[in-house]
């Protein structure tokens, strides 16, 4: 969602990636120029979104400037913004009146990470299977982080692209095996749906684990961090905890799969959120790929596409947010 023209592309703007645990704000002198001064704010920390952009312009010295694009990890349908996995809640016009912005545009943060895919570093991907991804081909974009994201781009006939703008996160996930289906039955009876989300995210980790404790007869299972359970897969090589990274790595498989097959992704399927690359060779080995792939008639269809991990230092979707400025 926009608000006003793009007259004002050329000024100086404020850019936020926010998502469910920490806000990233940035600083753009004009189109083009480098992206500065940023800054992780806990959201946690703040009681409004208002607040915190307060915050980091007072930590940068500077007054608000005239644009201002922010990418927010929920959908933008309307006005009102109450974001999905975060207590925030705003009116995006009097977000705008607040700090007096003549251009302000809010879009979902996949969607603006989607918008930076095509400008991504060799170096900022690290390639988990498939073949060459094809030019001009659709492009998927899913991630695991506080929640899922889900995104990509499809080619415009012109040489650009067109991000997608959706809540593929929430899609109904399936096991593929009846130990995969019985983690899947406990988790969905807790939550009533059982999305992809709830399995492929923070919380789903930590679900996944209790899960497995209920199905192994644990007594009294005890919920461990998120944190806690990578490290004792990736340290320890603990049992339940390395099985809770490989089940949550094949439903993140099967989804990326099933987007995949979607949009037909011969550009590649990428990965970003937080979660994945804090995996490191650990998810290359996982069953990810061979989640993805297991589309019974479609395996060699979908073989052929590469799954690029996204270890890009800077939040791309900063980059997007720029971008979106112009474009979206």
């Amino acid at each position: 969602m926009s608000t006003n023209s793009s007259s004002n592309s050329g000024a100086a703007r404020l850019l936020a990636d926010v998502g469910g645990t920490n806000a990233r704000f940035a600083w753009q002198a004009s189109r083009g120029a480098a992206i500065t001064d940023v800054q992780i704010l806990p959201c946690a920390d703040y009681a409004s979104i208002a607040d915190a952009i307060a915050a980091y312009l007072q930590r940068i010295g500077r007054s608000a400037p005239p644009a201002c694009a922010i990418a927010i990890a929920n959908p933008i349908v309307g006005d009102q913004v109450k974001m999905t996995n975060h207590h925030w809640s705003f009116s995006i016009s009097a977000l705008k009146a607040n700090f007096g912005f003549e251009l302000l545009r809010m879009l979902n943060d996949f969607t603006a990470l989607a918008l930076a895919l095509p400008d991504l570093k060799a170096e900022e991907l690290r390639q988990v299977g498939g073949g060459a991804a094809r030019p001009h081909a659709p492009i998927a974009l899913i991630g695991a982080g506080t929640g899922l994201g889900v995104s990509g781009l499809l080619p415009n006939g012109h040489g650009g692209w067109v991000p997608l703008e959706g809540e593929g996160g929430h899609i109904t996930l399936a096991g593929c095996t009846p130990r995969e289906q019985a983690v899947l039955d406990i988790i969905g009876a807790r939550y009533g749906h059982m999305s992809a989300e709830r399995a492929c995210c923070g919380q789903g980790l930590v679900d996944i684990h209790l899960a497995l404790q209920q199905l192994d007869g644990v007594a009294t299972p005890t919920p461990l961090e998120a944190a806690a359970i990578t490290a004792g897969a990736l340290e320890r090589d603990e049992p339940r905890c390395s099985e809770t990274i490989d089940l949550f790595c094949a439903f993140l498989g099967t989804a990326a799969g099933n987007l995949a097959l979607t949009l037909g992704a011969h550009g590649g399927v990428y990965i970003g959120g937080g979660i994945v690359p804090r995996l490191g060779a650990r998810f290359d080995a996982s069953p990810f790929r061979e989640r993805m792939e297991n589309k019974g008639r479609f395996k060699d269809y979908l073989a052929a596409m590469p799954a690029l991990v996204i270890l890009a230092k800077q939040s791309p979707a900063l980059f997007g947010a720029a971008r979106a400025i112009e474009h979206f």
